[in-house]
């Protein structure tokens, strides 16, 4: 080799060294894990810990329609399955399934990551809470629950400000910068420590900006008020009463840990359908009410507020559901994950449809394009009369 080979192995290595000093003195080690792992995928479940939310003994099967699987799909549906990786779609109406397919070894057992589907789910653990009367309402504050924020400006903090991403707090919301909040709240160990790191830089209730931190908070809210990690109030209160028919897992950052709230809630295409049906039916699973349905009619109205960005009025954001009011005469919500997770809801239709997957489409006026072609082709094909 050369000397000047040498000298530019030699500095390489001398960066490499740096580097690796460096992200241990600032205590940064989950970085290695994001770069080993690069981006995030649907079945992140065998890199994590994992806490798992059992089934309950005696499952609720869902009915199949008299025209299961009679439907033909549409060209740009069938299309939007192959460019982004679809492993699972489903559609229910009347609370029977009418259609479902699987790709690439999925099926009706497989877990998936649901990435940000969780804040919905989130939203509904707060909803029950309140009904349980862990919570008194979303008005409470936060420090009700938290000690550090109890003083300063975070002390003004209210539940219902976490739930319409507008607390204020400093969260760094990139996917791409590997030192992000969020990355190292994806791949790093210590969901406390981040946290505890945020600051109020706003004054809360201003501003809509989408946060996960916001989400984490009233994961550690949740914790505190049940007593129980999200896991197994989520069983005992959500996934057990549903009848869902598989057991669940929720990412941990540690064996005894915290669940990534914001995130990483693993289930399959049937089971996550459960839970648009019981928004479907305001929050009512056949005779038993399991969120209030005064709870579900305010997470579904638009917060209101003007969007950080642009200043432009939220009509797409309530309590951690994505809203599209009067989508061509039809009033949408959802819950969404950032790989193309959906649990998407038309109540004029009495419809759920379910779509997961590996990649999503652009995002535009708030909206990725995929969910409208999702929602388009599902209402031609009912349209068909092939049912």
């Amino acid at each position: 080799m050369s000397r000047k080979g040498r000298r530019y192995g030699f500095g390489a290595l001398l960066l490499l060294v740096l580097f690796a000093a460096w992200v241990h003195m600032a205590d940064k080690n989950y970085v290695y894990r994001a770069i080993y792992y690069n981006l995030a995928d649907i079945d992140d479940n065998t890199i994590f810990e994992q806490r798992e939310i059992e089934a309950p003994p005696m499952t609720q099967p869902w009915p199949l329609a008299v025209g299961y699987n009679k439907l033909s799909s549409p060209a740009e549906l069938e299309l939007l399955h192959e460019e982004l990786r679809s492993v699972a779609f489903l559609i229910v109406q009347h609370d029977s399934i009418l259609y479902e397919r699987y790709w690439d070894g999925y099926s009706d057992e497989s877990l998936s990551n649901s990435f940000s589907m969780a804040k919905s789910i989130v939203s509904m653990l707060v909803g029950i809470a309140i009904k349980e009367g862990k919570i008194e309402s979303v008005e409470q504050p936060v420090g009700d629950f938290l000690p550090e924020f109890r003083e300063g400006d975070k002390a003004k903090i209210r539940i219902r400000h976490l739930l319409w991403m507008s607390s204020g707090l400093n969260w760094d919301e990139s996917y791409i910068n590997p030192f992000s909040m969020t990355t190292e709240s994806y791949y790093g160990t210590n969901l406390r420590k981040v946290i505890d790191r945020l600051e109020a830089v706003e004054v809360p209730g201003r501003q809509y900006t989408y946060k996960s931190g916001d989400t984490q908070v009233l994961g550690f809210v949740l914790q505190a008020a049940t007593g129980k990690s999200l896991s197994a109030f989520a069983e005992e209160k959500l996934w057990k009463p549903i009848g869902a028919a598989h057991d669940a897992e929720w990412s941990v950052d540690t064996p005894e840990g915290i669940e990534k709230a914001y995130c990483c809630f693993f289930s399959n295409a049937r089971d996550f359908a459960r839970l648009g049906r019981l928004y479907l039916h305001n929050g009512r699973w056949n005779e038993d009410t399991l969120v209030p349905p005064a709870y579900v009619a305010a997470s579904l109205r638009p917060n209101g507020l003007p969007k950080a960005k642009d200043g432009k009025k939220v009509d797409f954001y309530g309590y951690h559901w994505w809203l599209m009011p009067d989508y061509k005469g039809q009033d949408v919500f959802y819950a969404r994950g950032i790989l193309g997770q959906y649990i998407i809801v038309i109540p004029e239709k009495d419809l759920v449809i379910v779509r997961l997957g590996k990649e999503r489409d652009e995002v535009v006026d708030n909206h990725p394009n995929d969910v409208r072609v999702i929602i388009d082709a599902v209402n031609k094909m009912l349209n068909s009369n092939q049912v």
